[in-house]
């Protein structure tokens, strides 16, 4: 599929199932950590989805820890497509959508830098997210030996 005809939407109640299983998907091989079904309900506001011939494809959200922070989320691509664009445009409109709301940084905990250092982030020290840290990494399995590497934009 052509990066150029992904057409990135927010995520609606019927998406919620298809999320799930491709968060999971990568959760079960250690490359994000799972997330539940009330979980991504709760945030479903904040998730963008690329849809294809009814199959959801490609995921992203983007949520603020406060008025100047907000962080990438749960990016993924199915498999069979990745390294197809499809990435790159959600995080393009999660871009937009962190301008829009006029949040001054831009975060995200990866496994691949250089796919986000091609759109402008810049890898840094995680301890200088105190938020994410004490509000989400502190409950992970991995709080103790975090393997992910910290990006940002400023915007």
């Amino acid at each position: 599929m052509p990066h150029n005809s992904a057409q990135v939407r927010p995520a609606t109640h019927v998406d919620v199932q298809a999320i799930q299983k491709l968060l999971n998907h990568y959760a079960s091989m250690g490359d994000l950590l799972p997330r539940t079904r009330d979980d991504i309900l709760k945030n479903l506001e904040h998730f963008r989805v690329i849809e294809q011939q009814g199959d959801i494809i490609a995921c992203g959200s983007l949520e603020n820890f406060t008025d100047e922070l907000a962080e990438i989320r749960s990016l993924m691509v199915r498999t069979d497509i990745k390294g197809s664009g499809l990435g790159r445009e959600i995080v393009q409109h999660l871009i937009e959508m962190a301008q829009a709301r006029q949040v001054k940084r831009l975060m995200a905990l990866t496994y691949v830098p250089i796919f986000f250092h091609k759109l402008g982030f810049k890898t840094v020290n995680k301890e200088i997210f105190p938020e994410k840290i004490w509000g989400i990494c502190v409950n992970c399995y991995k709080f103790k030996n975090c393997d992910e590497i910290a990006v940002l934009m400023e915007l």
